[in-house]
């Protein structure tokens, strides 16, 4: 049998710049996260580079409240996808910033140390609002958390 080798990435995306009435600009999704992340491997390495990425290449989650990320990419091409990464600039028409905060060899570590940073940012988010966080934003938040919990390779 056998195993794929596989490295895990938990990064957040930091939109630089807010709209007047404090919302973000853009809602940040699986499918465009995934879009932004092969088109910048497809500009940065070329056709052959973006088909030796997209081997075990997938989102595996989004959190839209605290924008943090996970993406599962191969062992061999961990490192090209990572610049990949840093070298993404926009989402749509929005600018933005991927930073990465954790790089893992198994999901169960990935998990630990997604839902430390979930937890934190969630957290940072009821301060900057006041303490008063609307029931279904907290609804989504709890949902984001156990999708954490329950992630598997």
């Amino acid at each position: 049998m056998v195993q794929f080798k596989n490295r895990y990435m938990v990064f957040e995306v930091m939109i630089d710049s807010k709209d007047s009435s404090g919302k973000d600009p853009i809602i940040i999704t699986e499918g465009n996260l995934s879009k932004v992340i092969k088109d910048s491997i497809l500009l940065n390495f070329g056709e052959c580079g973006l088909a030796m990425s997209l081997g075990s290449f997938q989102v595996k989650y989004v959190n839209p409240i605290s924008k943090l990320c996970i993406i599962r990419v191969t062992r061999d091409d961990h490192q090209k996808v990572w610049s990949a990464i840093t070298m993404v600039r926009s989402i749509g028409n929005c600018s933005v910033t991927l930073n990465l905060l954790d790089l893992s060899g198994s999901i169960k570590a990935c998990k630990r140390s997604a839902l430390k940073c979930d937890e934190a940012k969630f957290e940072q988010y009821k301060l900057e609002v006041g303490g008063f966080v609307p029931p279904e934003t907290c609804s989504l938040v709890e949902k984001c958390f156990q999708k954490i919990k329950f992630l598997e390779s």
